[in-house]
């Protein structure tokens, strides 16, 4: 057996830093190389979403590296949405039907650093911070760092080298820039924008609006959330358009018009955040982007993984439980392919990987774009509240006979996010459908309901793999 090979991972946020636990349980030399200090020593939240969702898919890879009853006390369950319209009023929303599935709020550096920590428990993983990758060498499997402060640059070379280094990866560059073979790659941006803000906790440090809920201000063509923290805030998160409509981030410049906007469109939110304007001028705006690029690996020598691969906006809450779930897929191909100590043997494990993993990353970076609308346009509309009525009741009802596409996706972590959204649409079109013809509402019996949103899925399904089988011809 031969696990004594040199691994290198670039990047120790949060799929590097679970990359780097796993493959030095699995008995790996591994070394990680960060250009950001220490987040354990430095606070560096800044710029970068504090918290995030955290659902069933990112609690099953807790779960394979023995983590999950540590992770779980940094949770805050958020058991649905909570609605707010323009004038004030309220109304929660459960994310499903069933009392035991919810998701969670999680700060991002608090879940990073106990990965780091659990990753350096082990003898066999490095960790260095400050260390900027310059550049890889995916045919030589080297890379050259620099570090912040000497300016010194090295170079390191490795059996495999993984890139976990986010959304502007410098191996993704490089496969793109060398032209060594054919490499596809697209970066989509929205028109929107995001500012992080907050909700600071009251005077005795409690929360000052209902904790258990993900909040959203809904407002056609942007929206406000709020996600809780342990320490009594939440954090706050303005979608905006950048330059589109009355009031846009170019165009809000002054703490006036700033207090204005939020006047008119989030009145009971500004009620809670008197600190709006300071953390509004305080705070960057940031694009929100979707890439998407194959192939992943070149040879047996180099992986990209998590958001280097295929980063997504952030409107399914999936973001880092997609990067998790990388992990996990990747693992299961360890475990069929075990001991590999060739560079044939790493390629066939990454096509392996990349083959059955690439479809569902496509998949949930569609489907968060789908959330964008949903999250800042449909909730307000009756016929969405109608449909969403009518699948809690069903997931209450037949929980194993129903499942709403979000809790396909959110919930079924055993389902591929490919398999989640192609079945998902065909149900929110069936109900919708449905709906619209007034063949349901949601005073009639639930078992009717079923089988006619049943067949009509069907249907659809069966119309979409037709429609599909004449694209190929």
């Amino acid at each position: 057996m031969n696990k004594q090979q040199n691994i290198i991972i670039i990047g120790a946020g949060l799929c590097g830093s679970l990359l780097a636990l796993r493959l030095g349980q699995r008995g790996y030399l591994v070394t990680v190389y960060e250009k950001r200090p220490d987040l354990r020593k430095v606070n560096l939240d800044a710029g970068r979403s504090i918290n995030l969702a955290f659902s069933n898919r990112g609690i099953k890879a807790m779960k394979l590296v023995g983590i999950d009853k540590k992770v779980e006390a940094l949770c805050i369950p958020m058991h649905g949405r909570m609605l707010h319209d323009i004038q004030g009023n309220t109304m929660l929303a459960p994310y499903s039907g069933k009392d035991n599935e919810y998701i969670n709020s999680i700060s991002r550096s608090q879940l990073n650093a106990l990965l780091l920590d659990e990753a350096e428990k082990h003898s066999n993983v490095t960790l260095y911070f400050n260390k900027t990758c310059k550049s890889v060498n995916f045919e030589n499997t080297t890379a050259q760092f620099e570090d912040y402060n000497s300016k010194h640059l090295f170079v390191e070379d490795a059996d495999v080298i993984f890139a976990t280094d986010g959304a502007g990866s410098v191996l993704r560059k490089n496969y793109f820039l060398r032209k060594k073979f054919l490499f596809s790659f697209s970066q989509q941006y929205l028109t929107h924008g995001y500012k992080e803000l907050s909700i600071l906790p009251d005077d005795k440090g409690n929360f000052k609006t209902f904790k258990n809920a993900l909040h959203i201000w809904g407002r056609e063509s942007f929206m406000l959330i709020a996600l809780p923290n342990l320490d009594g805030s939440f954090t706050v998160t303005l979608f905006l358009s950048f330059n589109e409509g009355t009031y846009n981030f170019n165009n809000l410049t002054s703490e006036d018009r700033v207090t204005e906007f939020f006047s008119i469109y989030f009145k009971d939110a500004l009620e809670l955040m008197p600190n709006v304007t300071k953390d509004f001028f305080k705070n960057p705006t940031s694009p929100l982007g979707t890439v998407k690029c194959s192939p992943w690996h070149y040879r047996g020598n180099t992986l990209l993984m998590g958001d280097a691969a295929h980063a997504i906006v952030p409107f399914y809450g999936q973001g880092m439980n997609a990067s998790f779930e990388d992990v996990v897929e990747f693992d299961k191909v360890l475990e069929t392919h075990p001991n590999p100590n060739s560079k044939s043997d790493w390629e066939t494990i990454f096509k392996t990987y990349e083959s059955t993993r690439k479809q569902d990353t496509d998949a949930i970076a569609d489907l968060a774009i789908d959330n964008f609308h949903e999250m800042k346009d449909h909730v307000n509309h009756a016929i969405f509240r109608e449909k969403r009525q009518i699948e809690l009741a069903l997931e209450k009802e037949f929980p194993r006979d129903y499942a709403s596409k979000y809790r396909l996706v959110t919930f079924k972590e055993e389902i591929g996010y490919r398999e989640a959204m192609l079945r998902g649409r065909a149900q929110d079109k069936a109900i919708l459908k449905l709906i619209s013809d007034k063949e349901i509402t949601s005073s009639d019996d639930l078992n009717v309901i079923l089988e006619k949103i049943k067949k009509e899925t069907n249907a659809i399904l069966e119309d979409d793999r037709i429609a599909a089988l004449n694209q190929v011809i």
